[in-house]
């Protein structure tokens, strides 16, 4: 084979072993956090949305800009089908492994290419690769990596020439950040790269690094300023540690990645949260381990080289901002996860295929022992994508796994709850509370669950912990509102609607419910008040204009119902129901063949609805026209053979006729 050719086979290979390994991937849906990032996320489809995503301080999760303009894009070509968004997250992999490759080569780095085929293979990538909403951490390593190689372009070039390389350094690096901060850490790959050339320390260098520190630290800042000021993720839980108790959880955090990457067994999305006790002297064994082997390795430095001193340093480093120093609102139900050490692989990978490559390169076992290693990293590729198909798949998965967690419960729970299996929802809940009592969310579960199932005093009960615990809270406001209106307290429903409302006004759904206890409480006036003040806030939504004609026509208010009908029509002309209250409005003013045909008009929509074939019979028999009121209420009996408005029309009928 030529040797111009074999770069472009291997990188060709590369991307094919990705691409084989994560088959299964393309078969999975939209899972945890999916909804937030992706399928309920209003800036991938609103107007503006391209100007929010980068300039509004919005409340989607953290500041990346750069991840939700790439799903803004996927949108617009595939809408909401996840077969395009994990295509996308798999081949950005595959191109990752590639630029992997290339970094280890242009640091002369020995076996680079099975360095990168072992990053590109390895299970514990997984859970970045087959997860959306983790794009974040693919588009972060691509834009470092690219970095990364013009800066080694920037070192090694000489001339004016090179500050090109400089320039694309510090964009890709913007772009890496914008993605996820966690790549402010890429200042300390720059300097591991100017040591693997040997360069001494000097202010010049300093001078070129700076720009890359002050842009980490200023955007990782921001994310800081994010996480307590747009929803405060970490002050709402129980995860304040001392710095002691912070050092024994990194410390334990190291070893946990560095066994996962050595032995991938067990892997799971959420890994049960250890107990953290400063009392006990076991606790400490990780944190010395830790120092045991730095001295070793220090000590040792001449002997294993600048290459494996530097891949263990990059593995730290590059973990350092996830191991429990900065606050970190995952801490509540986790101090670990394989995606927080998706570009930390990279360096204990290296290392690895170095020492393979060194022992094994000049004998006849280095193809064989190759291709097992990786045939064998792939399967197990293969088979830990399965629990990524679904979210109840992977949430029986982390139980069976990790069967404490109670975040496992609570999102099992609430996918049950959505398919309609209120029982299994119910226990998921239970289970859920009696692991984490003071969970908010667990409360609120529990206690939404028990209201479909009819227990409203036992919803009451939890939903009320729930709102002690968190007042902000809007579902559990909503759901304690819901709750009260079934056991007939309209007035605690109207108290808890509002609350809601002055949580989220923008709620639809607590608008309406709010106008319907209003209206049961027969305060025709509130309802009234309560639907205009909701058509002000929600000018777009036609259903809030439907209810608020319904109750002006109650109230014989006619004039008013046809203007507010007529407004709603204009919004959503082909809704049968719409066009049902502007028959009904006519109706009541007398105007029969206007409100006949606007029945006929929404039957064209909806000829199976039976309330339209009778509400158009009656108008029929006003214009006196008896057959076809005959035949109207004759189907719409047949579509609802209990309708008793229009069995009891029809005898009438029949009786007037007959005599």
């Amino acid at each position: 084979m030529a040797g111009g050719w074999r770069p472009t086979v291997l990188a060709g290979l590369l991307l094919l072993l990705v691409m084989a390994a994560y088959l299964p991937a393309l078969r999975c849906g939209f899972i945890w956090d999916d909804d937030e990032y992706v399928t309920d996320n209003p800036m991938l489809t609103a107007t503006n949305g391209l100007h929010d995503i980068w300039f509004s301080a919005h409340t989607q999760s953290q500041y990346f800009p750069l991840v939700y303009t790439t799903f803004r894009l996927e949108h617009s070509l595939w809408a909401f089908n996840p077969v395009g968004y994990h295509l996308v997250n798999v081949l950005l992999h595959g191109l990752n492994a590639i630029l992997v490759w290339l970094v280890l080569k242009r640091l002369s780095v020995p076996g680079a290419w099975l360095g990168a085929a072992l990053f590109a293979l390895h299970p514990v990538q997984v859970e970045t690769v087959a997860w959306v909403s983790e794009l974040k951490n693919i588009e972060s390593l691509f834009c470092c990596l690219l970095a990364l190689l013009a800066w080694i372009h920037f070192v090694d070039s000489p001339g004016r020439a090179r500050w090109r390389g400089y320039g694309l350094a510090l964009a890709a690096f913007l772009l890496a950040m914008f993605a996820k901060t966690t790549a402010c850490t890429l200042p300390a790959a720059l300097v591991l790269v100017l040591w693997l050339r040997g360069e001494r320390w000097s202010w010049s260098r300093a001078a070129q690094i700076l720009p890359f520190v002050m842009a980490g630290l200023g955007l990782g800042l921001l994310t800081i300023w994010w996480e307590k000021h747009l929803g405060d993720y970490a002050e709402g839980f129980d995860i304040s540690f001392s710095l002691l108790q912070r050092g024994l959880i990194a410390s334990r955090a190291l070893w946990f990645y560095a066994g996962k990457l050595l032995w991938p067994a067990d892997l799971t999305i959420l890994y049960p949260r250890w107990v953290i006790q400063t009392g006990d002297p076991l606790q400490y064994l990780p944190g010395l381990a830790c120092l045991v082997v730095a001295g070793l390795v220090w000590a040792g430095r001449k002997q294993i080289g600048r290459g494996t001193l530097a891949g263990l340093i990059f593995f730290v480093a590059a973990l350092s901002p996830l191991l429990g120093f900065i606050k970190e609102g995952a801490f509540h139900y986790t101090y670990v996860a394989d995606h927080y050490q998706y570009n930390a692989t990279i360096g204990l990978l290296a290392v690895l295929a170095a020492v393979l490559w060194r022992g094994l390169a000049k004998t006849r076992w280095w193809l064989p022992v190759q291709a097992v290693l990786l045939l064998t990293l792939g399967a197990l590729t293969w088979r830990q994508c399965a629990p990524y198909h679904d979210r109840e798949t992977l949430w029986r998965d982390n139980l069976a796994h990790n069967p404490g967690s109670w975040m496992a419960h609570l999102n099992l729970g609430t996918e049950l709850y959505q398919q309609g299996r209120l029982t299994e929802a119910l226990e998921q809940d239970r289970a859920a509370v009696a692991l984490h009592p003071r969970g908010d969310h667990e409360q609120a579960a529990l206690g939404t669950a028990l209201l479909g199932e009819g227990l409203y005093a036992e919803a009451i009960q939890h939903l009320e912990t729930a709102v002690t615990l968190n007042p902000e809270f809007l579902p559990a406001q909503n759901s304690l509102a819901l709750a009260y209106a079934k056991v007939g307290d309209d007035a605690q429903a109207v108290t808890h609607f509002r609350k809601a409302l002055q949580i989220n006004p923008d709620a639809l759904g607590v608008w309406l419910n709010l106008g319907s206890a209003l209206h049961r409480q027969g305060k025709l006036d509130e309802t009234v008040a309560n639907y205009r003040a909701a058509v002000k806030q929600l000018p777009a939504e036609p259903e809030l204009r439907r209810r608020l004609a319904n109750v002006l026509l109650e109230q014989g208010q006619f004039a008013a119902a046809m203007e507010v009908c007529e407004q709603a029509l204009q919004l959503a002309p082909r809704r049968a129901d719409l066009l049902l209250a502007l028959g009904n409005v006519q109706l009541a003013q007398t105007n029969y063949a206007a409100a006949a045909d606007s029945y006929h008009q929404a039957l064209q929509i909806e000829p199976t609805n039976a309330g339209l074939h009778f509400n158009l019979g009656l108008v029929e028999g006003l214009q006196g026209r008896t057959e076809a009121e005959r035949q109207e209420l004759t189907e719409s009996l047949r579509l609802k053979p209990d309708f008793l408005p229009a069995r009891q029309q029809l005898l009438r009928l029949n009786d007037r006729t007959s005599n």
